[in-house]
């Protein structure tokens, strides 16, 4: 029996690979469990080097699949976790809104991204923990709202233990990515073309060609 074609193996449209990243403490793996089981859990453990979660999800008429990778936010593992940088297509930015140090350390984690990820993957900004009481937040919405107008980026203050703003974050991010995605396959479409119609004529001719390039260089 021959085997299906490519497409029809495939259950979604998009295959999405995003990225968690920040120190550790932010709340990055609640909100991925928020997001991909829809649960949440007080009890805090330190993810050891990475971890994922798969969810497909509805956008726009099409299914895209979201990979998305917990990292650890501790200085031992960040060697493990800069080699996941290099496969994301997007990155989503966390700090904690009652801890200065961990939005300050943004600038550090988006140096992290400038350094090992593709130039043109999608960043977001996330200040996880809003439904922490006003006396103990260290950072306003506007400094967050600042920060990412400084780097132009889209900024959403979340909460995984109230499910505050999880959903838009991932589907913000999502959207975004597919769009690019989409808009780089309507431009590739007629360069293909354009490249393949001399490969067909050439024929023999094009090793010959390809071994002169080569030897001017």
């Amino acid at each position: 029996m021959a085997a299906p074609p490519a497409r029809a193996r495939a259950d979604y449209d998009y295959l999405i690979k995003l990225l968690l990243i920040g120190d550790s403490g932010v709340g990055k793996s609640c909100l991925l469990l928020r997001f991909s089981d829809g649960s949440f859990t007080t009890s805090f453990i330190t993810t050891i080097g990475i971890d994922f979660k798969i969810r497909t999800i509805e956008l726009d008429g099409k299914r895209i699949k979201l990979q998305i990778w917990d990292t650890a936010g501790q200085e031992r593992f960040r060697t493990i976790t800069t080699a996941y940088y290099r496969g994301a297509m997007g990155i989503l930015l966390v700090y904690d809104v009652t801890d200065e140090s961990s939005f300050n350390n943004i600038r550090n984690w988006i140096r992290n991204i400038e350094q090992h990820a593709s130039d043109n993957v999608n960043k977001i900004l996330v200040g996880n923990k809003a439904d922490m009481d006003e006396s103990k937040r260290a950072v306003p919405t506007s400094k967050g709202q600042a920060l990412a107008d400084e780097y132009g980026i889209k900024f959403f203050e979340t909460s995984a233990k109230t499910n505050l703003n999880v959903e838009q974050v991932f589907f913000s991010i999502a959207r975004d990515i597919k769009q690019r995605l989409a808009d780089t396959d309507s431009r590739a479409e007629p360069s293909t073309i354009k490249i393949n119609q001399p490969d067909l004529a050439a024929g023999a001719g094009q090793s010959a060609q390809r071994s002169a390039c080569c030897g001017s260089t």
